[in-house]
């Protein structure tokens, strides 16, 4: 981590983020319409770089509406093979860069239809059926207990802010609760039906990591969910990435729009 940082500050020079961005698949382009200064993962010890078609693999520090702002153009995937220590890894740093507050966005799979492709989520709480724990293994104390609380991973606070935002601009949202699964195969039907059974409203395979770990480093947060397709199931149509990515970059401008307005709110 000394390495990280050390190579980060040399880099950005006197910059200290207090917002972090975790841009998902088909939302990157947000960190590309400002004067800023970007650095490949690979370049940054203790990185690794990211695979997956949509993210560019860099972060990008820029000053946004008078605001700090580090953002994730992409991230790491559990099921690229990563571990959930390198999942998690850049929100850790982040937390060392100054960061306070950090908006996770990602692309999910609505589990019933009355939640529609093209729709934003605001999430409210999350379910983690990935297995496993970011936390576990040895605790680092400078960052967070052992055992954190998770009654509050999404801060309220910032719930309000957003849907205050999203109505100002009309933009139409919904709150609910993010399911996590490892991924890459897309869930069965019957998993599907599940998930709604137990109270969940979307699913992916990210953001929980990073939220908990976020949570556990006491950094305020905000979670985003846009709405790309409907999950197994719900609707007769086969599920693949290129939808994702199509249903991202059709909705893309709003998504801009909430976030630019968000950043000069926090």
């Amino acid at each position: 981590m000394d390495s990280t940082i050390s190579y980060i500050k040399d880099k950005i020079k006197e910059f200290t983020p207090e917002i972090g961005i975790i841009l998902g698949s088909g939302l990157g382009e947000f960190a590309d319409n400002f004067n800023s200064v970007s650095i490949s993962y690979n370049e940054i010890p203790g990185f690794e770089k990211s695979q997956v078609q949509g993210h560019k693999g860099r972060l990008v520090f820029a000053e946004i509406n008078n605001k700090k702002v580090v953002m994730m153009q992409g991230r790491y995937h559990f099921y690229e093979g990563y571990s959930m220590q390198t999942v998690t890894y850049p929100v850790k740093t982040m937390k060392k860069l100054g960061v306070k507050t950090l908006i996770i966005t990602n692309a999910a799979g609505a589990v019933s239809s009355e939640y529609k492709p093209g729709d934003l989520m605001f999430i409210t709480d999350h379910i983690n059926f990935m297995g496993t724990n970011p936390l576990i293994g040895k605790n680092d104390d400078s960052l967070g207990t052992r055992f954190p609380d998770m009654s509050r991973v999404y801060s309220e606070k910032l719930i309000t802010i957003a849907e205050h935002t999203a109505k100002q601009l009309n933009i139409n949202y919904r709150k609910g609760v993010y399911v996590a699964t490892t991924g890459p195969s897309y869930e069965t039907p019957a998993e599907i039906k599940m998930y709604k059974l137990l109270g969940g409203n979307a699913v992916g395979m990210s953001t929980v990591p990073e939220a908990i770990v976020a949570n556990y480093c006491k950094i305020n947060v905000l979670g985003i969910s846009c709405i790309t397709n409907y999950a197994s199931g719900v609707s007769d149509k086969t599920l693949s990435h290129e939808e994702v990515i199509d249903t991202a970059e059709r909705i893309k401008e709003r998504f801009k729009e909430l976030l630019l307005n968000l950043i000069s709110q926090i």
